[in-house]
């Protein structure tokens, strides 16, 4: 039987996905249990609500009954935030079914076959080069669940070069992962954070390159050394076993082998490419275009499912073809859905049992009696906690800048280290948690396991923590500001 068409989440990845977020989910249920409910104040600002950091006070625990647990993954579809859900579910079914055209016409492969014939010889160039593209659409544009439609082919390239799964996701949402971290004018995080605290918008960005680059260098050696280690033994990657079926599925594919003429090729590439070039400026407009904002990713999700069936279609696939690869692609992709909204129902079951705020005001109090160091550290660890209960960077800064900010005023650290240890607590976290949808739908394409994920990876958290922690201490020393 023929192999599927496009990205296909393993089903050990997505069981094991599954149990994580279901045994998480009632993790957070006992918690509303046993924390007493709490409540701020909100006030509006800019339009948006934050938090009064002075009106936190202990309220009677809401009606929320332990049988409501097991229904809030689709509970929270019907609260707010639920359209936000719904949208990065159309994105991920719209990605998976264009990239299965993709596939199955045999266009995808002959762009890996090309790119691998243009980069023989000059592999590791290639890794530097890739990782630092995807370092620089993070840190600059705050791109990051955009990078999702990249993924598989990434990984193809991993597998046609003779690396692993976790080269590819390490090229690609990893890569991403920690530009989106080392913000330089992140719009998500720097941008909403520098805003909240009364910054100028995108200040103290030299302090930010220097750390960039950094983090860069330590990354781009975490890939190469390990890149080299299984070209040597390739039984020595974590997932061996995992990526044979997915390996012979690329091996030895060339470019001559196509049945499409060259004039087809690369008319079919150009047209790609348009959509590629009209998503690449969404994503550069929509911070500073709001409307443009609200709709970037059902857009970009639209763009690519376009660019893909029309370039697979020129390319010289038949209609009967692009049929069964697209419904392919959806059911490949389609456990995606669960993950996605387990992941989300963990946030709503802290939210309905009243227990958010608590957390937030007991966090905040061990910085009373913290130096200016010891604050930073804090409001480091404290962006990395939430992180567990709340993806989305911009809502964890309206969220967590209006009670830091005072705080840290209070214990003489600058509101710019402020916003730089807020932004490193919140990106670095997003490739860690199992709460985060990207990560696991990544994992789940790629088959890795989320267990072998944390031990290939710990190294480079360690690494990441530790430049964090010093670059935080140089902030501190300098008194990073303007302020």
């Amino acid at each position: 039987m023929d192999q599927r068409a496009g990205a296909q989440i393993s089903k050990k990845a997505f069981i094991q996905s599954l149990l994580i977020l279901f045994i998480l989910m009632m993790f957070a249920g006992v918690l509303t249990l046993v924390i007493p409910a709490g409540q701020y104040e909100r006030i509006e600002v800019d339009d948006r609500l934050v938090i009064d950091p002075e009106s936190f006070q202990y309220v009677q625990d809401p009606d929320y009954p332990v049988w409501r647990w097991f229904l809030a993954p689709i509970e929270v579809l019907f609260y707010p935030g639920g359209e936000v859900i719904l949208i990065i579910i159309v994105f991920l079914l719209l990605v998976g079914i264009a990239f299965a055209v993709l596939d199955k016409s045999g266009l995808l492969r002959a762009v890996l076959s090309r790119i691998v014939k243009t980069f023989q010889g000059r592999k590791y160039q290639l890794i530097l080069v890739v990782s630092f593209f995807f370092m620089i659409m993070g840190a600059f544009f705050g791109i990051y669940e955009e990078v999702v439609p990249l993924v598989p082919l990434m990984l193809g390239l991993s597998y046609m070069l003779g690396w692993d799964a976790l080269v590819g996701l390490g090229i690609s949402i990893l890569a991403v992962n920690m530009g989106f971290s080392a913000a330089i004018t992140n719009p998500f995080t720097i941008g909403v954070a520098q805003k909240l605290a009364g910054l100028p918008l995108f200040s103290g960005a030299l302090f930010r390159v220097v750390a960039f680059i950094v983090i860069y260098l330590v990354f781009a050696a975490f890939l190469l050394r390990y890149a080299r280690k299984i070209e040597k033994d390739p039984e020595s990657s974590p997932v061996f076993g995992e990526d044979n079926v997915e390996r012979s599925h690329y091996a030895g594919y060339k470019l001559e082998e196509g049945d499409a003429p060259v004039n087809s090729f690369r008319k079919a590439i150009v047209f790609f490419l348009i959509f590629i070039a009209l998503i690449l400026v969404i994503l550069i407009l929509s911070p500073f275009i709001p409307i443009i904002a609200v709709i970037s990713m059902p857009l970009v999700g639209l763009l690519f499912f376009i660019g893909g069936i029309g370039a697979s279609l020129i390319y010289g696939a038949r209609p009967k073809l692009v049929g069964k690869a697209a419904m392919e692609g959806l059911i490949g992709i389609s456990p995606a859905i669960p993950l996605v909204l387990m992941a989300a129902s963990i946030r709503h079951i802290v939210y309905m049992g009243g227990i958010l705020d608590t957390i937030l005001y007991q966090a905040s109090q061990p910085f009373l009696n913290a130096g200016p160091y010891g604050a930073a550290v804090l409001i480091y660890a404290l962006a990395l906690f939430i992180e567990f209960f709340i993806a989305s960077g911009s809502a964890k800064a309206f969220l967590l800048m209006p009670i830091l900010i005072p705080l840290a005023d209070l214990v003489g650290v600058t509101r710019q280290t402020t916003v730089t240890a807020y932004c490193f607590g919140d990106g670095f976290s997003n490739l860690m948690y199992p709460t985060n949808p990207v990560l696991l739908i990544c994992l789940g394409l790629a088959t890795v396991g989320y267990s072998k994920w944390m031990r290939w990876s710990f190294r480079l958290w360690g690494w990441v923590l530790l430049i964090t922690l010093v670059f935080l201490g140089i902030a501190v020393a300098i008194n990073y500001g303007p302020f």
